[in-house]
């Protein structure tokens, strides 16, 4: 089960924006894709099960988590979300890269292995 962040998780493990004044400072341990949805959107639920194989097939290389778009308002608007599903693609070092619709399970391995680079 991919982890759900809050917006107090979201300080923890990727980036505390509030005490952290720069564009972009990443936190994490590990390269991150952040999958934005919610409980209505269908494609969002087409993209879980994919996520969830892939969080298994890179565990220990790269962390999946999952963000309530409707729960979690303050981290959508932060990153602008207007359409879903959006995957936000987090590197160790340079400027993340978001992603807006479906994509399928070899895009976003594509994806993963220029992350991981």
């Amino acid at each position: 089960m991919l982890e759900h962040l809050t917006l107090e998780t979201f300080k923890e493990k990727i980036m505390d924006f509030e005490n952290n004044k720069e564009d972009w400072k990443f936190e994490g341990e590990l390269p991150v894709i952040l999958d934005f949805y919610a409980d209505w959107c269908m494609p969002c639920k087409a993209l879980s099960p994919i996520l969830e194989e892939l969080s298994k097939e890179y565990e220990g290389k790269i962390n999946i988590y999952k963000i309530d778009t409707e729960d979690q308002q303050e981290l959508s608007s932060l990153f602008k979300i207007r359409s879903i599903p959006a995957m936000l693609f987090i590197p160790m070092t340079g400027e993340p890269q978001m992603s807006v619709g479906m994509i399928p399970k070899i895009k976003i391995k594509e994806a993963i292995e220029e992350i991981l680079k």
